[in-house]
């Protein structure tokens, strides 16, 4: 029997993802997708394009866990450089999902630190999993807010700071939750996609990393 090569799983996830990237450069260029039907197909391709180079390029434990904080570091330094830079106010969205790259950039310097074994791993794995996945959520629900008709979501609402200053934390949670005019502003854009869907990436490479790193040495 014919035997061939094995391809490492995440150099196909390369692969995969750049031909959809070629083919959403067709749909564009047809311009054959609603606008949001079309962000979710980019925000995919990215995220498996993205997801397997992390993992094609994991470095070991110890090293990845101060690499990952150094990424959410670097984040963090670019959405104040947008805010402070480009005078771009995050919305009150913008600011939930900047906690959740700062918890997860937390995590994972404590790990860097402790050098955990694979059971210590797989404690700050399921930390990064929580930390990541309600970033993940709460991007892929702006993204959604942002792939409204215009005039369908509500106009520019309070801003976060006054809520918190006047309501209940709970009452201000459902309030950003429901989100807002700011919210569905797209503001700056990379390759077709806004902050959220961006964020929505990062935090799903985060939550494979971490995943990956606990059978790591």
């Amino acid at each position: 029997m014919m035997r061939y090569a094995t391809i490492p799983w995440p150099l196909a996830g390369i692969f995969i993802a750049v031909a959809l990237v070629a083919q959403d450069l067709l749909f564009v260029a047809l311009g054959t997708n609603p606008p949001l039907a079309q962000t979710a197909y980019r925000i995919l391709v990215w995220t498996i394009g993205l997801t397997s180079l992390v993992l094609l390029l994991l470095p070991p434990r110890r090293a990845a866990y101060a690499l990952g904080f150094v990424v959410c570091a670097g984040l963090m330094a670019w959405a104040l450089w947008l805010q402070y830079g480009l005078d771009l106010e995050p919305c009150p969205l913008c600011v939930f999902q900047r906690i959740a790259v700062i918890v997860t950039g937390v995590i994972f310097l404590i790990a860097a630190i402790h050098n955990p074994g694979r059971n210590g791993a797989a404690f700050y794995a399921m930390l990064t999993v929580l930390a990541s996945g309600t970033g993940a959520a709460l991007a892929a629900w702006h993204v959604w807010i942002q792939g409204q008709p215009k005039g369908s979501v509500a106009a520019c609402g309070m801003g976060l700071n006054y809520m918190l200053e006047t309501m209940p934390l709970a009452e201000v949670i459902g309030r950003v939750l429901k989100g807002s005019g700011e919210c569905a502003e797209a503001g700056w854009l990379f390759l077709g996609l806004a902050i959220p869907s961006w964020t929505f990436v990062f935090f799903i490479a985060m939550i494979a990393a971490a995943i990956a790193l606990v059978r790591r040495n």
